[in-house]
C-alpha cells in the first residue's frame, strides 16, 4: 500500500512538472500577446495609467501599456512617465502570469519590484484578468 502511494505521488509530480514546463516555456512577448485577448474595456473606463515592465534575462526587455479611459495601447520599449514600473526577470514574469508564482510572494521576497502607485498597479489585474 505504501509503495503504491509513493508511485502515485511520483507519477502526479512528474505529470505536473511536465505541464509546468509547457507553461513556463512561454516568453514575455507571448504573455503580452495573451493580455491583448483578455483586455476588459469596461474595467478600464475612467482609468488613465501608464505601465512599464523592465524584465531581465535572456527573453527580457522593456514593454509598456498605456490605458486611457476604456482603451489601451501596448508596445515594446520604454514609455514616458510611467505611473507604475514592474521590475523582475523574464522567467518570474511568465511564472506570475501563468499563476505559478504569486505576485505578492515575488514582491515580498524581492523578486518583483514595483515603482510608483500601488493602487494603479492593482488595477492591472482587473483590466487584464
Amino acid at each position: 500500500m505504501k509503495a503504491s502511494r509513493i508511485g502515485i505521488a511520483l507519477a502526479t509530480t512528474l505529470a505536473l512538472s511536465t505541464l509546468g514546463r509547457a507553461e513556463d516555456s512561454s516568453t514575455p512577448q507571448q504573455v503580452f500577446d495573451g493580455m491583448r485577448e483578455s483586455f476588459k474595456a469596461d474595467k478600464a473606463k475612467g482609468v488613465h495609467a501608464k505601465y512599464q515592465w523592465e524584465l531581465s534575462g535572456p527573453n527580457g526587455g522593456d514593454w509598456w501599456i498605456d490605458v486611457e479611459d476604456g482603451t489601451y495601447k501596448m508596445g515594446k520599449g520604454k514609455i514616458d512617465d510611467p505611473d507604475v514600473t514592474f521590475i523582475t526577470s523574464d522567467k518570474d514574469w511568465v511564472a506570475m502570469s501563468n499563476g505559478k508564482l504569486k505576485g505578492t510572494w515575488a514582491f515580498m521576497t524581492g523578486r518583483l519590484k514595483v515603482r510608483g502607485s500601488q493602487s494603479v498597479a492593482r488595477k492591472l489585474d482587473d483590466i487584464f484578468p
